[in-house]
């Protein structure tokens, strides 16, 4: 039908050039930007998806970030701690040096004194200006805060690492079920009953001693503390003249044994129970930390959980029972995963190792080996002194390895494990959201054709009513 008003055709010529027109536009758009998805019409549902998968990209990469630099902080602490072990070899050296007083004038041992004050100076002074970015590393600022502990009960304590979670603190039961013991020899007599030559021997070495027949257990007990320091076996009398006296290794544990061999006479030896013997070494303590079972090394106690990582020494008179302390906040918290949970976070404890920090109460601290302390080399204490700098490099070693096995076993397995996801995140959003080139060409191709037929088409069209003209001539 011809009609005027209404030119049907051209409508539809039009819409469909229209339509044809916004499918080009739409292509353009996509082969302009890269995605399939630009806004929420051209794909709702994988919108929501891929904007997801965007979120925990995103949190990702920046739990990567967040693990590097943890790994740096990690990695400048132990830079420090490995001038600080220099410095204590240069004070062990010059420990042993003085010690050869013999071939050493006083002068010279006071000149070795001024290098060792120099040396713990130093270690000092490193401990307080370690720092990353303004943050204290070295001056105990990262340790764990406790409170509640008994000085009386417990001899030494390190806390490597605690999860508080949701809670503010954390409390601490050690409760003590086998008490540790020194390994423990008898000589049940008052006195030898025929000469006799015997070997004393110990965790720190071996000695002979050699006495008369008659000689009494004082005696006996006075020469073997005198090589106490060779052979790390003590003796005690015993409660009565007649009872003897009583060896023992000088620390606690399985590790530490007492033995005496006679190698001429009769030097009879037996253990705590009556029952002869001629070697007898110690015992661990066994305790529970928060209900976790625990076996120590004499009365050193290890607890490594996922929520609690800590080292115990009781003191040595402490025997069965129990000890309460509270730990409060601190340490360094790392957050190293995209979500922020307990989980996900990693902490570790970093001790102070300023010069009054590195040692023990029971065998003293680097502090005292300085000038006017009781274990300068000008006092000539070199074995107390020696104990000390071997317990402090023992402690630097100790601290510098775990550092160590944290930044390479948490931390950069981390990142290797957050870039694989990563990778897999951004592979799966990539699916969703970015355009198909090679598609998006061969519609654009359909669609610029479409555009040009739809024009002509709509000229075509537009040209129909004029036919009209020639059926009123």
């Amino acid at each position: 039908m011809a009609r005027i008003n209404s030119n049907v055709p051209a409508l539809t010529a039009q819409r469909q050039l229209n339509k044809s027109y916004s499918s080009l536009n739409n292509t353009l758009t996509k082969l302009s930007t890269g995605l399939r998805i630009n806004r929420g019409k051209d794909d709702p549902a994988g919108l929501i998806i891929s904007e997801a998968l965007r979120s925990e990209i995103s949190a990702v990469n920046q739990a990567v970030r967040n693990t590097q630099r943890a790994s740096n902080i990690i990695a400048t602490t132990e830079g420090a701690l490995d001038e600080v072990a220099n410095l204590l070899r240069d004070v062990q050296a010059r420990i042993v040096e003085a010690a050869n007083e013999g071939a050493l004038s006083q002068e010279e041992i006071e000149a070795n004194q001024l290098q060792v004050d120099s040396a713990i100076a130093s270690i000092t002074r490193i401990s307080n200006t370690t720092t990353f970015g303004g943050k204290q590393l070295l001056n105990g600022s990262l340790d764990y805060i406790t409170s509640g502990v008994s000085q009386s009960q417990v001899a030494a304590l390190a806390i490597n690492s605690v999860q508080f979670g949701t809670q503010n603190f954390i409390p601490v039961t050690v409760d003590v079920t086998v008490s540790a013991q020194p390994g423990i020899l008898q000589f049940a007599t008052s006195s030898v009953t025929s000469s006799v030559t015997i070997e004393i021997q110990g965790n720190d070495g071996v000695t002979t001693l050699s006495f008369i027949s008659g000689t009494p257990a004082s005696t006996i007990v006075t020469a073997i503390n005198s090589v106490a320091d060779a052979t790390g076996v003590t003796a005690t009398l015993s409660g009565t003249p007649t009872a003897g006296f009583t060896m023992n290794s000088t620390e606690l544990g399985s590790r530490q044994y007492v033995s005496i061999k006679t190698l001429t006479g009769s030097f009879p030896t037996q253990d705590s129970g009556g029952v002869p013997s001629i070697r007898e070494v110690g015992r661990d303590a066994q305790a529970t930390i928060n209900g976790a079972l625990t076996t120590g090394n004499g009365n050193a106690l290890t607890l490594k959980t996922s929520t609690l990582d800590l080292e115990i020494a009781l003191d040595n008179a402490f025997g069965l029972g129990s000890t309460n302390f509270t730990i409060n906040e601190g340490g360094a918290l790392f957050q190293v995963g995209p979500r922020v949970n307990t989980n996900l976070q990693v902490g570790i404890g970093v001790q102070s190792v300023a010069a009054s920090r590195l040692g023990t109460p029971a065998i003293g601290f680097m502090s005292q080996v300085a000038t006017g302390q009781p274990y300068s080399l000008v006092s000539g204490n070199f074995t107390e002194s020696q104990k000390i700098v071997a317990e402090a490099i023992q402690q630097v070693s100790i601290l510098r390895g775990r550092l160590g096995a944290f930044e390479k076993n948490t931390l950069e397995t981390n990142i290797n494990q957050l870039n694989i996801t990563a990778e897999n995140l951004t592979a799966s959003e990539s699916v969703i959201r970015d355009a198909d080139f090679a598609f998006e060409t061969s519609q654009l191709a359909r669609n610029q054709v479409l555009v040009s037929a739809g024009t002509n088409v709509l000229g075509i069209a537009n040209q129909t009513p004029g036919n009209i003209l020639q059926l009123l001539g």
